[in-house]
C-alpha cells in the first residue's frame, strides 16, 4: 500500500474522529442547556399510624416509573452557600417535564412542585470539596436496602447537609439516573445461568460458573464435586442477585460537593454525607465506597452541568435507590428541610367577576380567587395571628372597592392601614374621601350619637340600647351594679332625646344626674309620662345608698372619662354630628377612621369605633324608606374587630345585608370574642378566611375547615397564605388556599391635599367646638 496514502487515509479518519467527538460534545451540551429545575416540597406529616417501610415504598414506586423517561432524570438534595434549609430539587429535559411532574403529584396529591432558577452552592471566595459514590463490587451485587433497617435510611445521608451555616457555605448530592438497557438485566441472567460472562466478584472471589452450579445444582452435587465451604454460595446471596433484576434497573451517578471558606469545613461537610452510605454495606455481596474524583474540575463541570458519566456509575435497582434517595417521608428526622407549608387544594368552580381576593396556586395552576357582589352580603370574616397578612388583605380588597367607586369605612385601631389607604385613594376620588382622625385636634369632626332621625322614631330605642351595651362591654356593668347604671341612663337619655331638635349629646348625660335644674326643664319638655315618673316619683324621692345624690359618680365617671377627654370632648359634644351616615352611604363616600389606640388610649379608641358602627347600621336600616333595588352596597371593614362588638352585633350580621351594609372584619384569636358575639359570627358569615392561627384556634377552626386541612395545617401557613372557604353562588365551597396579593405602591402624590379637602369640609375649627360646648354648659337648659 502506498505510504503516502495510508497516512492521508488514518489523518481523515483522526479528523473525522476529532470531527465526531465535537459534534457528540456539542449534542450533549445542548441536551444539557434543555434541563428544565424543579423545586419539590412536601407538608410535615404525622408518623402516627404510618410504617416506613410503605412510607418509602411510594418512592420506589415512584422511581420504578421513571424507566420509562429515556432522558436522564436528575435529584438533588442541596444548602445554597446563602440560607440553611435543605431543598429537594429534580430536573430532566424540557420534553420529559410535565410526565415527571404528573407522576409525582400522583403519588404525592400533596406535593408542591414549581420552576425553580437554578441555584448556587459555591462559595466563591472559598474552597470545595468532592466526591464520588460508587459500589464496591460488581453491580450484580446488592447493597443492603431500606427493607432491612426499620428506620429512616436517607436521614443520615442528609443529616449532613443539615449544619452548613447559613451564610457562606453551601453543599449538595448529585443523583443522575438513566435507565438500564435490559441487556444489563439479560447479562446477569445469563451468567446466572450458564457462566458465559466470565468475571469474579471482588467481596465472594466467585465466578459465575459457581453462580451456575449454585442455581443448576443442588447442595449435594456442589459438595460432590469438591467445592470448599468458604466458597459456597450462600443461598441469600442467590436470592439477593436474583431479587435485584426482579426491579427496574437504573444506572446513577451519586456525586457529593460542598463549599465553605476553608477546605477543611468542606471537607467536614462531605464526610458528614458520606458517612451516611456506610449503612448500607451487605456482608459478602456490596457496598458503597466514597472517594474523591480523579479529575476534579471535569467533575465538577459534569455537577454544575448534571450531566451523566460512564466513569463513575452505579447499577441498582429501584428498591437500592429508593434506599440512598428518597423524598421526605413522616420518619425523616433531619432538620431544616423545605417544607410545604402551605397545603394546596384544588378549587371550586371560583366566579370570574367581583372583587380580586388572591390567588389559588395548585399543582403550578394559579387562578383567581374573587368574591362576587352578592355572596359578599352575607360577610366576611378574617382571623389570623399578628403579621401574617390579614391587614394586606383588607388594603388589596379596600383598594379595589375605592378603585370601582364603591363606598367603604374602614375603622382601624392601629393607624398604619388607615395610612396605607390613604395613599391609595384613587385620583379622581379625591373629594369622596372623609378622612376621620380624632388626633387631629385642630379640626375635629362632630359625632353626635344621639342625633337620630324624627321620622324614624324607632332609631331612639335603637341609640339608647346600643349605648348601654357599649357602656356595658367597656366597663362589664353586669358585675359593677349595672342593673342601676342601666335605669338611670336609660331615663336621663330619654329626657335628652325626647326632642332631638335640641341637639343634646353625651355631655349633658351627668347634668341630667347632677343638675336639678337642667332636668326639670328637661321634664318640662318631656312628651313621655313613663319618663317623667321615674325621675319624679322614683328618682328624686328614694333615700338611702339608692338616693341620687349617691348614684350620681358612680354613674357620671363612666362619662367623664371621655367628656373630660382632649381628644374625644369636641368630637362627641359637638350638638350637630358632621358626619353625616346616610349620605355617606348612599352617595358612596370613603370614610377612613383612625383610632390609633397609642394615641387616643384603648377605651376613647373603642367607644369611638363603637359609635361609628351604631351610626352606620342605624343609617342602613334607614334604607327601609327605599326599594331593595336602589340600596347601594356599602362596604365596612373592621381591623381588630373584638374590640368593635356589642351584643347587637348578632342583629347586625344577620339584618344588615338586606340594607347592603357589607361587612369584612378581622381579628387575632376566637379567644377575644366573647361566647355569644363569637356564636353570631360563625352563624351567620357566608366567607371564612383563616391564616396561620394558635392550637386553640385550630381546634375550633378545625370542624370547618376539614377534611381538606388538618389543624396542623391552620397552624403552619406562612404569611401572605390562608385557608379560604367562601360563599360561592350562595353555597358554601369546599376550604381551599389561597395566596394574598400584594396591593402595589400608593399613587405618588401628597396625601396632606385630601386631609385638607376632608378638614374643611367636615372638621370645625376647635375653638368654635370649644366655645359651643361652653356656652351649653353654662346654661340652664
Amino acid at each position: 500500500m502506498n505510504p503516502a496514502l495510508f497516512f492521508a487515509g488514518a489523518f481523515a479518519v483522526a479528523v473525522a474522529a476529532v470531527f465526531f467527538a465535537r459534534f457528540e460534545n456539542r449534542k450533549k451540551m445542548r441536551k444539557l442547556l434543555k434541563l428544565k429545575l424543579i423545586l419539590v416540597r412536601f407538608p410535615r406529616a404525622a408518623a402516627e399510624n404510618k410504617k416506613i417501610e410503605e412510607e418509602i415504598g411510594l418512592s420506589e414506586q415512584f422511581l420504578s416509573g421513571l424507566a420509562g423517561i429515556k432522558e436522564p432524570v436528575i435529584f438533588e438534595v442541596a444548602v445554597p452557600y446563602v440560607g440553611e434549609e435543605i431543598h429537594f430539587y429534580a430536573a430532566t429535559n424540557d420534553k420529559y417535564m410535565a410526565p415527571l411532574v404528573r407522576h409525582i403529584q400522583s403519588i404525592w396529591p400533596d406535593a408542591q412542585v414549581e420552576a425553580a432558577e437554578d441555584y448556587n452552592i459555591f462559595n466563591y471566595s472559598g474552597e470545595v470539596s468532592a466526591a464520588c459514590v460508587t459500589q464496591k463490587n460488581k453491580f450484580i451485587f446488592p447493597v443492603r436496602t431500606y427493607r432491612e433497617f426499620g428506620t429512616d435510611t436517607f436521614s443520615p445521608i442528609i443529616g449532613g447537609l443539615s449544619k452548613i451555616n447559613e451564610i457562606g457555605e453551601g453543599g449538595a448530592i448529585q443523583y443522575v439516573i438513566v435507565p438500564a438497557a435490559k441487556k444489563e438485566k439479560k447479562r446477569i441472567s445469563s451468567a446466572l445461568k450458564d457462566g458465559s460472562i466470565d468475571f469474579r466478584a471482588k467481596g465472594l472471589n466467585i465466578s459465575v460458573s459457581d453462580f451456575k452450579r449454585a442455581v443448576t445444582v443442588g447442595t449435594a452435587a456442589k459438595e460432590k464435586n469438591g467445592i470448599d465451604k468458604e466458597r459456597r454460595i450462600e443461598e441469600r446471596a442467590v436470592k439477593a442477585i436474583e431479587s435485584k433484576i426482579s426491579k427496574p434497573l437504573f444506572r446513577v451517578n451519586i456525586r457529593i460537593v460542598a463549599s465553605a471558606p476553608t477546605r477543611e469545613v468542606a471537607d467536614s461537610i462531605v464526610s458528614g454525607v458520606a458517612v451516611g452510605f456506610s449503612q448500607f454495606g451487605a456482608q459478602e455481596l456490596n457496598e458503597f465506597r466514597v472517594t474523591p474524583p480523579r479529575l476534579a474540575r471535569e467533575f465538577t463541570h459534569q455537577f454544575s452541568f448534571r450531566a451523566f458519566s460512564e466513569k463513575e456509575v452505579n447499577i441498582l435497582n429501584a428498591e437500592e435507590l429508593a434506599s440512598v434517595f428518597h423524598f421526605p417521608t413522616p420518619f425523616t428526622a433531619t432538620p431544616k428541610i423545605k417544607e410545604a407549608r402551605n397545603k394546596e387544594v384544588a378549587p371550586p368552580n371560583l366566579p370570574k367577576d367581583g372583587i380580586k381576593i388572591g390567588e389559588n396556586r395548585y399543582r403550578g395552576t394559579v387562578r383567581d380567587v374573587c368574591i362576587s357582589r352578592e355572596d359578599r352580603r352575607q360577610h366576611l370574616y378574617i382571623v389570623g395571628q399578628t403579621g401574617t397578612g390579614k391587614s394586606v388583605f383588607m388594603n388589596n380588597v379596600v383598594k379595589q372597592d375605592m378603585e370601582m367607586g364603591e363606598g367603604v369605612c374602614v375603622i382601624d385601631p392601629n393607624g398604619d392601614l388607615f395610612e396605607d389607604i390613604i395613599a391609595r385613594i384613587p385620583p379622581g376620588r379625591e373629594k369622596d374621601a372623609i378622612i376621620f382622625d380624632p388626633a387631629d385636634m385642630q379640626y375635629p369632626f362632630g359625632l353626635n350619637v344621639l342625633e337620630y332621625n324624627p321620622a324614624f322614631p324607632e332609631q331612639k330605642t335603637f341609640i339608647i340600647n346600643e349605648l348601654l351595651g357599649i357602656f356595658d362591654t367597656l366597663y362589664d356593668l353586669k358585675t359593677t351594679g349595672g342593673p342601676m347604671f342601666e335605669q338611670y341612663t336609660r331615663n336621663a337619655l330619654l329626657l335628652l332625646m325626647d326632642n332631638p331638635q335640641d341637639g343634646y349629646t353625651i355631655l349633658e348625660i351627668p347634668r341630667v344626674l347632677s343638675d336639678s335644674k337642667f332636668r326639670s326643664y328637661l321634664m318640662s319638655k318631656c312628651s313621655n309620662a313613663i319618663t317623667k315618673d321615674f325621675w319624679e316619683k322614683e328618682a328624686e324621692k328614694a333615700g338611702g345608698e339608692a338616693a341620687l345624690a349617691n348614684l350620681v359618680p358612680y354613674i357620671t365617671s363612666k362619662f367623664n372619662t371621655f367628656i373630660a377627654n382632649d381628644y374625644m370632648r369636641p368630637i362627641i359634644a359637638q350638638s350637630r354630628s358632621t358626619l353625616r351616615f346616610r349620605e355617606i352611604m348612599d352617595e358612596g363616600k370613603i370614610l377612613l377612621v383612625n383610632l390609633s389606640k397609642g394615641r387616643l388610649g384603648e377605651l376613647s379608641s373603642a367607644l369611638l369605633g363603637m359609635l361609628v358602627i351604631v351610626k352606620l347600621t342605624m343609617a342602613a336600616f334607614s334604607r327601609a324608606d327605599i326599594p331593595l333595588e336602589k340600596r347601594k352596597d356599602f362596604y365596612l371593614y373592621v381591623d381588630e374587630f373584638q374590640n368593635f362588638t356589642t351584643p347587637s352585633i348578632q342583629t347586625i350580621l344577620s339584618e344588615s345585608r338586606k340594607y347592603r351594609l357589607c361587612l369584612t372584619v378581622a381579628h387575632q384569636f376566637i379567644a377575644q370574642l366573647p361566647d355569644k358575639i363569637r356564636n353570631a359570627v360563625f352563624g351567620n358569615v357566608g366567607s371564612m378566611v383563616a391564616f396561620r392561627v394558635g392550637a386553640d384556634d385550630a381546634e375550633y377552626l378545625g370542624k370547618h375547615f376539614e377534611p381538606e386541612f388538618s389543624k396542623s395545617d391552620l397552624m403552619n401557613v406562612d404569611n401572605l397564605n390562608a385557608h379560604a372557604k367562601l360563599l360561592i353562588n350562595g353555597q358554601t365551597s369546599r376550604p381551599f388556599n389561597i395566596s394574598i396579593l400584594l396591593p402595589g405602591a400608593g399613587f405618588a402624590r401628597d396625601t396632606e391635599k385630601i386631609r385638607n379637602i376632608s378638614r374643611n369640609t367636615f372638621g370645625v375649627p376647635r375653638e368654635t367646638a370649644e366655645r359651643e360646648i361652653y356656652t351649653r354648659l353654662k346654661t340652664a337648659r
